[in-house]
């Protein structure tokens, strides 16, 4: 597996890294509270830490949905946590036009699900020399995601890491085929489980989206079992009070649970982990 350079930090399959944070940027000091009780979580865990939040939610259900602060003051915001915990920062990119002002301070940039086959957007990505994170569209099987693999790598970057968000299955609901971590892992780069867009009902709450968030414990060990190299998680300290997705997102009360465990069952993992073809 290769390893892959994230701002000054080295990540290996050694260890099991975490992104996490809100779904959205909201109000700075509580998005800077989680993001610094994530990380302590993550020191007591002895993980390594990637602080996520979005500052623009494209993809929205409604015209009415937060979308968020937008790509200056995002970035803005991104960079003060940045600075203030110490730690890389993961966040998404929906234009050409961004890939270049993000990378100024982020240090991964993320492709979402629906825009995974983008060609202009991930080359654009790619070619800033930054870690790309390709979240599998909802809609490809996964040994697909070798010729988005193949289009970062065209333009000379191998700073890769692949994530697995579920597939749709009729409406309103996303399955996660546990096949999907050794396929892409095969490709020679680490796969990401993404915990809890993967309980998302999408479109499930009529202008927004539901979740099922009971699921997340259950589906993050198996992942960890199936031989992942990374989880993103969206936590908040009150979901109920969330401007996006907050019906899937984790308590960040029991964020710590859950990474222990995973930690736990990827070191069991990690020691027996085959690779198939895909």
């Amino acid at each position: 597996m290769k390893p892959i350079h994230v701002g000054s930090r080295i990540f290996d399959n050694k260890k099991l890294f975490v992104m996490a944070g809100p779904c959205v940027i909201e109000e700075p000091e509580r998005t800077l509270n989680i993001g610094r009780e994530m990380k302590r979580i993550c020191e007591d865990l002895g993980l390594p830490y990637i602080f996520k939040a979005s500052f623009d939610k494209a993809n929205r259900s409604s015209y009415r949905s937060y979308r968020g602060p937008g790509l200056m003051e995002g970035l803005r915001i991104l960079q003060h946590i940045k600075e203030e915990l110490q730690v890389p920062v993961v966040s998404d990119i929906h234009e050409v036009s961004q890939a270049e002002k993000a990378a100024e301070v982020l240090d991964v940039l993320q492709i979402p699900a629906f825009l995974c086959r983008q060609t202009d957007l991930i080359e654009a990505a790619a070619a800033t020399g930054k870690c790309v994170n390709v979240k599998k569209g909802q809609f490809l099987a996964p040994e697909d995601m070798k010729n988005i693999v193949d289009k970062i790598v065209h333009q000379g970057n191998e700073n890769i890491m692949l994530t697995e968000r579920g597939v749709t299955l009729g409406y309103h609901n996303l399955v996660v085929d546990m096949r999907s971590f050794p396929v892409m892992r095969s490709f020679g780069y680490p796969v990401v489980f993404d915990a809890t867009h993967s309980v998302q009902l999408p479109g499930g709450g009529g202008t927004k989206s539901s979740g099922q968030r009971q699921f997340i414990g259950s589906l993050a060990r198996a992942a960890a079992g199936a031989g992942i190299d990374g989880v993103f998680m969206e936590v908040h300290d009150n979901p109920a009070e969330a401007l996006s997705d907050g019906p899937n997102m984790l308590y960040l009360s029991q964020a710590k649970g859950v990474l222990r465990d995973m930690a736990a069952i990827h070191a069991v993992a990690a020691a027996g982990t085959e690779t198939v073809m895909p």
